[in-house]
């Protein structure tokens, strides 16, 4: 009862922030600034560093967008975000777009009126539990209390998951990832399940990581994403187009490396049309020739970007794995920039 009420409140929050902000884009540029909804904390994807300065896989996008748009990767306002008040910060306009491991569904994109612009991470809900509770398979977890943040796709699954295996469990509400890993520490819940990638990140900032288990099973889809209001197309348009010019740019072999010179013009008309060389792609966006080359610049590729943040030669330690390019046997497919 009371999500739908809540479900209810933000679709009318949706429907009149989507009559209000239809030029977000000309916002932005007047203002000299994007305003980028994240997570309160999650190491490798949005996290504060040692000096205040945002980071992470997540952050990495709003940056591209930024760049593309202000022509300034630091132009950014980082607004932290929980799973219950990242919505609203949405519909009102608090932030022009949210960038922080939210799942892609069919209630959020229709009845919340919000808009995805593609998938940055293709995720699954997994559990962790401490390697001293003994437990190899989630199906060994009948009775077990489970930390689960509120307002999220995870405590839906994480009912759905229990209810289809005919076994019981103790939810223990929690509303941020911190809160979530200060809880499960102090043995207040067995388990904690969220996207098995951010229970990488979380075990990654324990001191003793090698003491915790990530269970092999993935309960669920989770495609996560950049999302902005509902009827802002132009908007919309350029943060979609910004992602796929990350992905696109590591499947055509344009790094930060090569860039300035793939950027002088090559043989193949598509980067030449990604990198403004020919064409008018970034004016149909109403943006310069640059666009793409400025996202690009801000910090890299699509795969430089995953490997910096939350690759396998990071703490946080994540494979490829779906999110690998389709010439690769992932699910990484830029539509054309023609």
């Amino acid at each position: 009862m009371k999500k739908s009420v809540i479900l209810g409140a933000l679709s009318v929050a949706g429907l009149s922030a989507g009559a209000a902000a239809a030029a977000t884009l000309d916002d932005v540029k007047a203002r000299g600034q994007l305003n980028c909804g994240v997570s309160t904390g999650l190491s490798g994807f949005s996290a504060p560093d040692a000096d205040g300065e945002w980071q992470g896989f997540d952050v990495a996008v709003c940056r591209a967008v930024a760049a593309a748009v202000l022509d300034d990767p630091m132009a950014v306002e980082f607004v932290p975000t929980t799973g219950k008040t990242r919505f609203t910060a949405l519909a009102s306009g608090e932030v022009d777009m949210l960038a922080r491991n939210t799942t892609w569904t069919l209630s959020r994109d229709v009845d919340l009126k919000f808009e995805f612009t593609g998938v940055n991470y293709y995720d699954g809900q997994g559990f962790m539990v401490p390697k001293s509770l003994g437990v190899s398979s989630a199906k060994e977890l009948s009775g077990a209390t489970v930390c689960i943040q509120t307002g999220t796709t995870t405590e839906l699954n994480l009912a759905d998951y229990f209810r289809k295996n005919d076994m019981d469990y103790e939810p223990v509400p929690i509303e941020t990832n911190a809160e979530a890993q200060q809880q499960y520490l102090a043995g207040a819940c067995d388990v904690y399940t969220t996207d098995a990638s951010g229970l990488a990140a979380t075990r990654a900032s324990f001191e003793n990581a090698g003491d915790h288990v990530i269970l092999p099973e993935i309960i669920s889809k989770e495609p996560l994403g950049p999302l902005v209001r509902h009827g802002d197309n132009e908007w919309g348009d350029v943060v979609r187009w910004t992602l796929n010019a990350l992905i696109a740019a590591e499947e055509m072999g344009i790094n930060s490396d090569n860039l300035a010179e793939m950027a002088e013009g090559t043989e193949n008309p598509e980067v030449n049309r990604l990198l403004g060389t020919e064409g008018n792609l970034g004016e149909m966006l109403g943006l310069d020739s640059d666009w793409a080359q400025r996202a690009i610049m801000a910090g890299g590729n699509y795969g430089e970007l995953f490997e910096k943040h939350i690759g396998e030669q990071t703490p946080i330690g994540l494979a490829r794995g779906l999110n690998a390019q389709w010439t690769d046997g992932g699910l990484l497919y830029a539509p054309p920039f023609r």
